[in-house]
């Protein structure tokens, strides 16, 4: 049995204390794609952790936590990330990393940098991680798995020769840089193998025999729907898919073994990068909203960027919830909105006079419209509730309405950073 907790949106929705918390009752906790280039705030008892590429599982001392083989695996910030934590008091946690995964190198960040400045104006709004030029080579062929610094050495350096004969062209001529030196390359995964050797595993075959044993697993996704380079806001996505559907290759389980889909959503909208953001406000008031969302405000877990924010967007968010298969939604960041009197939702797009609630592709959304409906705010400090009728009165109408707009059960409400910070709902859908 398997649960993957994905984002409905942009990402930043809090995924990783859902998952944190889920993880106290899971068996195995596995990130399925991305890498270090986006981040999830956790604070729990040890203390606040912003996580970029371990799983969130890692605080759960009996949970086996797995890298998989679609992430991309960044070898020397896996290894630091792990020794921040036991740095902060977390007991070592136990950690297993694909032996099929493949390894973000150091010119994958140069590359990415690179490109990012000869965009200038027209860049993606990278974070600079490598992660397009990462997943680039490995469809292309010419990525490094994690098996290869295990198998036959000659072989090895002539793939880093043939890697250099096809990146120098691209460095000298395009980006007028210094060419890479395969001696260099090749000695930089000899110590990329030392340091991930003892974490290497077949986890495809344990995840096997795990699932034949009845193991409760969780699947955490990085980003979120509007990030996928198929259904997202294309061009300005990701390049691995934050999809629950993707969690089984990303994985490696069986899809029907994929049985409940947690998608969260922020009780606002918020957003890293460039792309069409809808709902997106602007001035003083993003300025309030923005000090007061989030845990520390909103700003980027791995970039300290400040985020783009808005309000609650139920188009976007129906279609995240559909094109994950949501089968519940945890609605997360509502009580920084009490100081509100009054709270506009998005409900619907006018593109070109015509009203739709359908989300549409990016070249009609970028033409797109806010249309609102105004609810009446709470105007109070929602934090330290636990029981979801003693929320006011205001603030359940507010979740009613985003469950009748997105048609997916409320079933998990944050009003608060903390993991224990959390509402346990029943839907009223019919």
């Amino acid at each position: 049995m398997a649960r993957a907790i994905v984002g409905a949106n942009w990402g930043d929705e809090g995924k990783g204390k859902i998952t944190d918390m889920l993880a106290q009752e899971s068996d195995i906790v596995i990130r399925f794609q991305g890498g270090s280039n986006a981040g999830h705030t956790i604070i729990n008892n040890y203390g606040r952790f912003a996580m970029h590429l371990l799983p969130s599982g890692v605080f759960s001392q009996h949970t086996v936590n797995i890298i998989g083989n679609g992430v991309a695996l960044n070898i020397p910030y896996f290894i630091k990330e792990l020794n921040s934590l036991t740095e902060q008091g977390v007991p070592k946690p136990n950690i297993m990393v694909s032996d099929r995964a493949q390894i973000l190198m150091p010119y994958h960040v140069a590359l990415d940098t690179y490109e990012e400045e000869r965009l200038a104006g027209k860049s993606f709004g990278s974070t600079r991680s490598g992660i397009a030029p990462f997943y680039s080579d490995k469809y292309a062929k010419i990525g490094f798995q994690v098996s290869e610094l295990f198998g036959d050495m000659d072989e090895l350096k002539e793939k880093c020769e043939r890697i250099c004969t096809l990146k120098n062209v691209m460095l000298v001529h395009l980006y007028h840089k210094d060419p890479l030196n395969a001696d260099e390359i090749f000695n930089t995964l000899m110590e990329y193998k030392e340091m991930i050797a003892p974490y290497v595993a077949d986890t495809g075959l344990y995840l096997h025999q795990a699932i034949k044993e009845g193991k409760k697993i969780l699947l955490e996704g990085q980003l979120g729907t509007l990030k996928d380079p198929d259904h997202g806001i294309y061009p300005m996505v990701t390049s691995s898919s934050p999809l629950a559907a993707y969690g089984a290759i990303g994985a490696g389980i069986p899809p029907y073994e994929i049985n409940e889909i947690t998608t969260v959503a922020k009780a606002y909208s918020s957003a890293v990068g460039a792309g069409a953001f809808v709902s997106e406000i602007f001035g003083e008031e993003a300025d309030e909203l923005r000090k007061r969302g989030g845990d520390k405000g909103e700003f980027g877990a791995t970039t300290g960027r400040p985020r783009r924010v808005g309000w609650f967007d139920a188009v976007a968010t129906r279609y995240g919830c559909r094109v994950q298969g949501a089968t519940s939604v945890a609605l997360t960041v509502l009580d920084p909105l009490g100081y509100l009197k009054e709270i506009p939702m998005c409900v619907g797009y006018e593109i070109d006079g015509v009203v739709t609630k359908d989300f549409p592709t990016t070249q009609k959304l970028e033409k797109a419209k806010p249309v609102y409906k105004v609810l009446p705010g709470w105007n109070c400090d929602i934090r330290g509730i636990r029981n979801y009728e003693d929320l006011p009165e205001a603030c359940r109408n507010y979740i009613d309405t985003i469950e009748q707009e997105i048609q997916v059960p409320i079933t998990l409400v944050s009003n608060g950073p903390g993991r224990e910070e959390i509402i346990h709902r029943e839907s009223k859908l019919k």
